[in-house]
């Protein structure tokens, strides 16, 4: 998540841009929060498969990621799986094909995708105050639910204040379990940075409170939500929401590493109870799942058109990389080919993850396994790698 969930700066909504006037044009986080660069132009066409190669290698010896791992999957689905560096910096292991990784703020855009299924269903209204379904629940210094939509809520236009702003020193919480509402309290007790539908902020707050709204709506846990209706939906086998005190990967994996200042030591902090993250940003998955996420939420599968055409009507954003917009739970990127690649990313401590699919069915995600980077100040090349194996 970091994604931590970095807060991005405000940007402001152009008056006039509505809901109908917003146009459509990835994330963590990338978050918690996604950061990142502008795609670097590429040189004479080259296979898809040397640019990976090349890119994560170059993500490894250059940039000093312990390891990075990519898969791409191609207009019929097939896919194939890269990798360079070593699984854990101990032992030298390998690095496994196609390892788990927390995905930190992709879990949005499988969060956004449950809250528009049940729009779909009737069952919630998109541009309803939350008040509606978290009565007396959004009471802060300045917020109030009663004036923020879940429209907003997705979209990051609500102004509430970015909880992870507040959590301090990540050794703190790392093995504590902390809940939704303890979250929530903490970013309510600071003010709103706008008011809603105003300005543009990237806050995990907003998805705390839309994971809160998808329990409230279906009666069941957040957990059981996502897998019933997006993670066994669509078979992504490698996927899952941690539950309490679910703290290692479950299946191959990347050890994740933070680094220890600019020049320290990496520390392992593979293992660390996910709460905190919740449905902003705790998923795990790996990078072949996560391409067959969003290659099916962009070709229908998960949403009725009406959803997902407004999943995809998106607004200018401030603080992710140069071009990004962003939906509902969604980030749209143009490519320097011309299109868009759509997805969203993620930080959290330990793991990075970019992710982009276009709209004929080509999907890449690049997954490297220290958060933040181990070379202070480096542009972010696993983004640029997404734009320059599209358009190869």
């Amino acid at each position: 998540m970091t994604e931590r969930l970095r807060r991005a700066p405000r940007v402001r909504v152009p008056s006039g841009t509505g809901r109908r006037g917003i146009a459509t044009v990835m994330a963590a986080a990338f978050a918690l929060t996604v950061s990142g660069a502008l795609p670097t132009p590429a040189g004479p066409a080259r296979d898809s498969g040397d640019v990976v190669r090349e890119g994560l290698r170059r993500l490894v010896q250059d940039d000093r990621f312990p390891a990075a791992l990519a898969t791409t999957t191609d207009r019929d689905g097939r896919a194939h799986t890269y990798a360079a560096g070593v699984a854990d910096v101990t032992t030298g292991a390998k690095v496994p094909a196609d390892g788990q990784v927390r995905a930190g703020s992709n879990t949005k855009a499988f969060t956004a995708t449950v809250v528009l299924q049940l729009v779909g269903e009737g069952r919630v209204a998109l541009d309803a105050p939350i008040e509606r379904y978290l009565p007396k629940l959004v009471r802060g210094a300045t917020a109030d639910g009663r004036h923020i939509t879940v429209r907003q809520l997705l979209q990051h236009t609500s102004g509430l204040p970015n909880y992870t702003d507040y959590l301090g020193d990540f050794a703190a919480y790392r093995h504590t379990h902390l809940p939704p509402r303890a979250l929530l309290d903490l970013a309510l007790a600071h003010r709103a940075l706008f008011a809603p539908g105003t300005s543009w902020s990237y806050s995990n707050t907003n998805y705390l409170l839309a994971g809160l709204l998808v329990e409230r709506v279906t009666g069941r846990p957040l957990a059981e939500a996502l897998t019933h209706r997006v993670i066994d939906r669509i078979g992504l086998r490698h996927t899952y929401v941690p539950g309490p005190g679910d703290e290692r990967l479950r299946e191959p994996h990347p050890e994740g590493y933070q680094p220890s200042g600019t020049a320290g030591p990496l520390t392992d902090v593979t293992e660390e109870d996910p709460a905190w993250a919740g449905a902003a940003g705790a998923l795990v998955s790996t990078p072949g799942d996560l391409n067959r996420f969003f290659r099916a939420l962009l070709g229908g599968a998960l949403l009725r058109p009406a959803q997902l055409a407004e999943m995809r009507r998106t607004v200018p954003t401030a603080g992710l990389w140069p071009g990004a917009r962003y939906g509902l739970g969604l980030i749209g990127t143009p490519l320097r080919c011309g299109g868009v690649m759509w997805g969203h990313g993620g930080d959290i401590p330990g793991y990075r993850t970019r992710t982009g699919v276009t709209d004929d069915g080509r999907a890449v995600t690049v997954a490297v396994t220290a958060d933040p980077a181990p070379a202070p100040k480096t542009p972010d090349h696993a983004l640029s790698l997404l734009d320059t194996a599209l358009c190869a």
